[in-house]
Formats: C-alpha cells, structure tokens, sequence
C-alpha cells in the first residue's frame, strides 16, 4: 500500500518504538490508544508501517545516544525501502532537545515532547495527510475521557500515578525533562485500574518519579497509603496485587508502612533508591540521609513489615567521590543485605549542577567502582533468591518458551518485579499467559528460579 492509497481510504497503521524506563511503556500505551480510537492500527514491522513512532528517553546521555541511533536506523532503512513511512519523535529528547532538534534530524517528520503526547492524533493525521474518524480533541486537555486510554495484553501493567519532580538531584535532567511533580488524581486512576482489573490484569505497578510523596499537590487527606487502601478495594474482587516502586527514604511515613504492612494487596516489596549512604556525598547530590539515618530506616522496615523484600539503588563516581566514601558505600550494601541492587556510574549530563562540578572522576575508575559495587550485589542478591528455594508461592504468567523440546512456561512471583527481578521457569504445566498459578520453587540460579506447579491439596 502506498501513502497515496493511505490517504485515500483513511487508514494507517503506526508501529511504536519505544525506549527506556517503564513510565515511557505507559506512556506510549496512552498514544497507542488514543490512535487506535482514531481509526489507526498498529504494525508489528516497520515494513507494514505508515509510519513510525519513537518514543525516546534522555535520562543519561547513553540513552538519548541509543534513541537518536534507534531513529536514525528507521530513517536510514526508510530509505532504503520502497515506501515513505514518516517517523515521529516523542518523549523525553524531544522535551530536553526539542528547539535544536529540526535541524539535527531533518530525518524526523515532527517532534512531540512528554507533555504534548495526547496530541499525538493531530500530530499524525497532519503527518499523514489524513482525517481522523475520532476527533482529535479526544484525550486532550480539555476534560477527562469517557473511557481509561490502555491497551495492556498480559496479567501486569504498569499505572503512572504522578510525573515530574521537584527533588533538583544535581545528577538528574529528570525535571528539566518531564517538569515539576503532578500527582495524578485518584478520579483518573481508579477507573483505569479497575478497566484494567476487568481486561485480566492482575498486578498493578504503581510508578513515578517520587511514588511517596502522591497527593501532597492534590486535597488534603490524599496521600500515597490513601491511594494504596482505596485501590486495594478496587482490585480486591480481582485477585490483583499492587506494587509500588520508586520510593524515596523521606516518602516512608508511619501510614505509609501501616498501609503496605495490613492490606493484603500492597506487596511487601519496598524500593527505596539510596543513590548513595556518605552523608557529604549526598548533600553535593542534593539530597538528603546518611549511613546512619538508612541503617535506622531499613530496620524500622524490617521490624514493622517481616519477610519483605527491600531493593535500592546505588550510583558511583559521582564528582568528589573518594575511595574511602566509595569504600563506605560497598560496606553499607553488603551490611544491608538487600535483596535487590540496581548500580549506575555516575554520568556528567549536560544542563544539570553536578556536570559543572568540579572533580569529574575519569570513566575507566568509575567503570571500575561500579562494577565492585555489581559484584557485591550479585553475591546478595543471589543468595536472597536461593533463600526462596522450597516455597510454595503465586506465579503469574508472562509467556511461554517453546524453543525448547517442550513449552516452559514463565511468570514472577511477588517478589520479583516484571523486568527487572528474574523470573520462575515451569518446565512443565499447561496455563495460559495471564494465569496465576500456584508453584513450589525447586532450584535457583543467579536470580532465576525454577518450580514446578502444585494443586491445593499439594501445597
């Protein structure tokens, strides 16, 4: 089909691209879906594409590499092919770069930055030449929609419940990019979880860029262990979970940990980024805590909420970093003990305070801090997996291998967040993607398990 056939009988189907971190996965559900009720559908390939949506993310100069790379890959086969499929960029490079970028990439047929995506219909009925059947004010700042815009297949599904932040880390663009922090009201995600809930989803993660600190924009009495009580009603019939991560140490009040400690529905799974545990480290973060304050903290988790499971993040070489304060950062994981550690090096980005800063520290050290920091994590972390051989535990579903001589069913457990965590293998068992099933874990590996399905009677 050429574009002129497009055109003239008014249909188009896009292909979504999308890079980075979960919030630009729900992001992208959101335009998928106001296209689709505009009368698009979606292409599995570039091939069979009109045209072509990449939804970019600029968190660390790596990625907005890849996502320039990744665009310029589609222009370059573009090219190369026998039709015009116009490519669209949205997200976070176009909200960082979005003044330079017409003439960088003229490649690109229009650029969307994050807070323009419910727009994304007239974007590309104007890229297209084509008249929507869905008008495009649908979506738009204008009021709320009739309908939840998701399109989520699968038993998880990602909710955003705020944007932006106001937290100023020096290392971070992350405000530059996306604003001032916005909790999204509960009016807006309650029916979206519970349309949600009615399609077959059966864990809801909740993100942002500051999860604890929801509602404190919004009425009083809002706050995040309101949200988790009042959502926890509305998958109860379900089955559902809820999962909260991005948690930051000032965000873990007493009604917060009361909320995840006594609903059944909140996992006990706690994600509090650290970044780091010097207390001068973190200040030139801008940020605030220390060894001593995380120590107090994680043990006052420990005791209120038993047999959770707590993940963190630590980022190294940050400018001025010493050994001896890297040093203190390796003890303070390994004395933690946390079941998960995500581990960054430290990268100079352009537009925020910490790239000015005096005492940028040379890559090949600060490869050489993370990857320490990796091997300690790994060591922990693979031993908490082990810990969790003999259980008996829920699985839900997430796809099937067949490589193999048989089909190997694999899902997560509760405490293992979707892509991020490892995964249960099922060498054998039938159950369909979306199932929860009940499953003894047999062995581990790393941060993989394996099991083996159970009836009631078993378990």
């Amino acid at each position: 089909m050429s574009l002129e056939q497009t055109k003239a009988e008014g249909s188009a189907s896009i292909l979504f691209v999308t890079l980075g971190c979960a919030k630009n996965e729900v992001d992208t559900d959101r335009m998928r879906s106001l296209l689709l009720r505009a009368g698009y559908e979606e292409a599995s390939e570039a091939e069979e594409a009109d045209a072509v949506i990449v939804n970019t993310c600029s968190f660390l100069a790596s990625a907005t590499s890849e996502s320039i790379e990744r665009t310029l890959e589609l222009a370059e086969a573009n090219t190369e092919g026998v039709r015009n499929r116009p490519i669209v960029m949205c997200g976070c490079v176009p909200s960082r770069y979005g003044d330079d970028l017409p003439a960088e990439l003229p490649e690109v047929a229009a650029f969307v930055r994050a807070d323009a995506e419910d727009g994304i219909v007239s974007v590309m009925d104007g890229v297209l030449g084509r008249e929507s059947a869905v008008p495009a004010a649908v979506g738009s700042s204008a009021g709320p929609l009739a309908e939840p815009l998701r399109t989520v297949e699968g038993a998880s599904a990602y909710v955003k419940i705020s944007d932006g932040c106001d937290r100023f880390c020096s290392f971070c663009a992350i405000p530059y990019i996306r604003g001032r922090y916005a909790s999204r009201p509960y009016a807006e995600i309650e029916p979206e979880v519970l349309a949600l809930a009615k399609s077959g989803v059966r864990e809801f993660v909740l993100i942002g860029q500051d999860t604890g600190i929801w509602g404190r924009d919004l009425g009083e009495g809002d706050t995040l262990a309101s949200l988790l009580t009042r959502l926890a009603k509305v998958v109860r019939p379900f089955g559902a979970w809820l999962r909260v991560l991005y948690l930051q140490p000032e965000g873990m009040t007493d009604e917060l940990v009361a909320a995840i400690r006594d609903t059944p529905e909140v996992l006990p799974y706690i994600d509090i980024p650290i970044q780091h545990c010097n207390a001068r480290v973190l200040k030139s973060m801008n940020r605030s805590g220390s060894a001593e304050e995380f120590s107090e903290l994680f043990a006052r988790l420990r005791s209120e909420i038993p047999g959770m499971v707590l993940r963190t993040t630590g980022l190294v070489g940050f400018p001025g970093e010493t050994e001896e304060e890297y040093e203190e950062l390796l003890d303070f994981i390994q004395k933690e003990e946390f079941d998960y550690t995500s581990v960054f090096s430290y990268s100079r980005e352009e537009g925020t305070r910490g790239a000015e800063m005096d005492g940028q520290i040379d890559e090949d050290v600060k490869l050489e801090r993370a990857q320490g920091l990796i091997d300690i994590a790994e060591e922990l972390g693979f031993s908490a997996t082990a810990k969790h051989v003999g259980e008996v535990v829920d699985v839900i579903i997430d796809g099937i291998d067949t490589d193999g001589e048989t089909p190997e069913l694999i899902g997560h457990t509760w405490f293992q967040a979707p892509d991020c965590d490892g995964a249960v293998h099922i060498p054998e068992g039938e159950a369909c993607v979306g199932d929860v099933v009940r499953v003894r874990l047999t062995e581990s590996f790393c941060y993989e398990l394996e099991g083996e399905i159970v009836t009631d009677e078993e378990a």
